[in-house]
C-alpha cells in the first residue's frame, strides 16, 4: 500500500509542478504532508519531519556552502586557467571532454577507501 502510495505522491507531484499549479518549494512542502496524513501517518507527521530535518540539515548547510563557494569563485576567475589549458588539450572541442572525465570520477571512486561504519537507519525502522 505505502509503494502505492509512494508512486501516487510522485506523480502527484511532477503533475503539479509541471503544469505549474504549485510553486516546487510549496509542493514540496504540501504534497507530502498531505500523502503522510493520507497513509494514516497524521499523529507521527511532526516526529517524522523534526527527525527527518535533523538528519539532513548537516548535508544541506555544506551544500549551500560549497554552491556559494563555487559561485564567488567561478565569479572571481579562479577556474579560468585551468579551463584555459583543458581546451587547448582537447583541441577547442568539449564533447571530446567527456571520457575524459568519466575515467578520472571512476579512478576517484576506486581511490577512495570505503566507509567501515555502517549506513544511517531510519529511526522508524524496528529490528
Amino acid at each position: 500500500m505505502l509503494i502505492f502510495l509512494s508512486y501516487a505522491m510522485i506523480t502527484c507531484f511532477m503533475y503539479l509542478i509541471m503544469s505549474k499549479r504549485l510553486s516546487p518549494l510549496v509542493a514540496l512542502l504540501l504534497v507530502p504532508i498531505a500523502f503522510g496524513c493520507l497513509a494514516g501517518f497524521a499523529p507521527q507527521l511532526g516526529t517524522m519531519m523534526f527527525d527527518g530535518v535533523k538528519m539532513l540539515a548537516p548535508t544541506g548547510i555544506m551544500l549551500t556552502f560549497a554552491i556559494l563557494y563555487f559561485c564567488m569563485m567561478t565569479d572571481a576567475g579562479l577556474f579560468n586557467p585551468l579551463i584555459k589549458v583543458l581546451l587547448r588539450l582537447v583541441q577547442g572541442d568539449p564533447a571530446s571532454a567527456r571520457p575524459c572525465s568519466g575515467y578520472a570520477s571512476g579512478w576517484m571512486a576506486m581511490a577512495l577507501p570505503p566507509t567501515s561504519s555502517p549506513p544511517p537507519r531510519c529511526c522508524h525502522c524496528t529490528d
